[in-house]
This record gives C-alpha cells, sequence and structure tokens, in this order.
C-alpha cells in the first residue's frame, strides 16, 4: 500500500530545510583526518624524492664582517615539485620531523653538503640544523662518521647548529651523543638565540662555539631596546668564547648597526639570496 504524505508532514527533502551543520566535535574530527592524511601524503612524497633525486641544497652565504667575505653557509634543502617548482623547508620539514624519514633525509643533507662543500675553499664552513629525532635515533655518530671519511671534509668545517630545547634537555642520552659530535672535531652551534631560555651556564655546559641571534632580534635593531638587546646578546657571547652570527639581516642600517655592536658575522637577504652549490662553486672560481 503506498504511503501517503499529508501537507502538515512534509519530508525535510520536500521542505527544503538545509541539512545539518557539523557540530565542533565533527569539524575537528574532519581536521584531524585531514591532516593525517596530509602528512602520509608528504612523507611518501619525500621517501620517493629520496630515491629519485627529488631533493636538493641552496645555500645561504655567511659574510664575516670584519673581511665582508664569505666565510660559509648554512644548508636549506627544498624539494622539487612537478607543478610547484622548489617547495620550501618550512613546508615539509616539520611533518618530516614528526616521522623516521627525518633520519634519513638529515643523513642525505650531511652527505650532499659534506660532499659539496670538501671542493670549497679551507676556511670555508657549512652549517646544518640537526633535528631532535634525529639526534635521538642513536644513528647520528656513525652516519656522521661514514660521511666525513666519505667526503674528506675535515670535521671542524661542519657547523651542527642545535636548538635550545636540545641544549636544556635533562636526558643524558642527548647530553651524550652531543659531546660525542664535539669528541669528533664537530663544532655546535646554537640556532635561533634570543628566542628561548637557554641560560649562560647551559650554554657553558657544551662549549657552544657560535650563537646564531633569531632573525626577529635582527628586526628590531631600528628601535633602541632592540639594540639594547642584542648588544647584550653580542656580549654575553663573547664573554663565553662564541662567535656571534646574526640570521636575517636585510637593510644596510641593520648591518651598520651589527657592525658597531659588535657581531661577527651574518646572512641575509641584503648580502645575497641563497644560491645552489654550483653557483657557491663559481663565486669560489671567480674570487
Amino acid at each position: 500500500m503506498p504511503v501517503i504524505k499529508y501537507p502538515s508532514d512534509p519530508s525535510p527533502a520536500a521542505s527544503g530545510s538545509p541539512p545539518a551543520l557539523p557540530t565542533p566535535r565533527e569539524l575537528r574530527q574532519r581536521t584531524a583526518r585531514r591532516e593525517i592524511t596530509e602528512r602520509r601524503r608528504t612523507t611518501q612524497r619525500l621517501r620517493q624524492a629520496l630515491c629519485s633525486g627529488g631533493l636538493i641544497l641552496h645555500y645561504q652565504p655567511i659574510i664575516n664582517f670584519s673581511s665582508g667575505l664569505a666565510c660559509g653557509a648554512e644548508t636549506l634543502i627544498r624539494l622539487q615539485h612537478a607543478r610547484r617548482g622548489l617547495i620550501p623547508a618550512a613546508h615539509f620539514m616539520p611533518i618530516a620531523e614528526r616521522s623516521d624519514v627525518i633520519i634519513d633525509i638529515a643523513g642525505w643533507i650531511m652527505n650532499t653538503a659534506c660532499a659539496e662543500a670538501a671542493g670549497w675553499p679551507g676556511h670555508f664552513a657549512v652549517f646544518t640544523a640537526l633535528s631532535s629525532r634525529h639526534l635521538q635515533s642513536g644513528k647520528l655518530v656513525k652516519q656522521l662518521l661514514e660521511v666525513l671519511s666519505r667526503s674528506g671534509l675535515p670535521p671542524e668545517r661542519l657547523h651542527i647548529e642545535i636548538t635550545e630545547a636540545m641544549l636544556l634537555d635533562d636526558n643524558d642520552d642527548t647530553i651524550f651523543a652531543l659531546r660525542a659530535l664535539q669528541g669528533l672535531g664537530v663544532p655546535l652551534a646554537l640556532n635561533n638565540f634570543g628566542t628561548g631560555y637557554a641560560s649562560l651556564s647551559a650554554l657553558k655546559r657544551l662549549n657552544i662555539s657560535t650563537l646564531r641571534l633569531d632573525r626577529s632580534l635582527i628586526q628590531n635593531l631600528s628601535e633602541p631596546s632592540g639594540v639594547a638587546i642584542v648588544r647584550a646578546a653580542v656580549e654575553a657571547g663573547h664573554a663565553l668564547g662564541c662567535k656571534v652570527q646574526a640570521d636575517g639581516v636585510e637593510t644596510a642600517e641593520q648591518f651598520q648597526r651589527l657592525t658597531e655592536i659588535g657581531a661577527d658575522e651574518g646572512q641575509g637577504a641584503y648580502f645575497s639570496p641563497p644560491v645552489e652549490a654550483g653557483e657557491m662553486a663559481a663565486m669560489f672560481a671567480q674570487g
């Protein structure tokens, strides 16, 4: 027998009423699922890039303020994409650092950087960042020994950048691994100094060779308070026997201020954009 629908009891479709809106919980679940899917997709893309040559290193030159000459460079990884071109590290490295793929990527960075830097002048240092996951993997020291042996790069020319979180880590294994790097002759540089909570005693604990001032400090050099903060950071670094590098130097005014304050080195758009290894080699050939 057919169902008779009376006008007083219209169906939702017949009435044209909108569908129910998702609840906040449902929205959070959808967002979480999308993030998980994107992480998996990016991780898989990175694994494929490692096998197919889809990763490339660029180098941000570091300038000695006294001589005005390049004295080193920081490694910056890029992911080659068929449609989007070169993708900066900020778009994929945070995801890589949540997976063991970061260990293979870090090994590739060290191997590539050391092999390329071995052909550059003997005074030239290469800086590369260390992830917490790689540090805690137990594979770092072995990887580094193999890379240095294969490339022939003297260990003192490879500077490993660590974070304040690593410096303040109470885990004995973390401190042991960092000291093992120093035992190989590899200097440690503290990245993003001035934005965290690293104390002077913590800096002395590992005999850091270089303090890298965070770019946010450099952006505030137009203000008297900003100058005072940077000056204090530079003086503290020198008191500990560290070189002080400024990250993110973008203007002549910033360069002049940093020189007056006594910073030792710096990098940023004012000096040079990141360049490929071939451009670095050509720069040395011309010099």
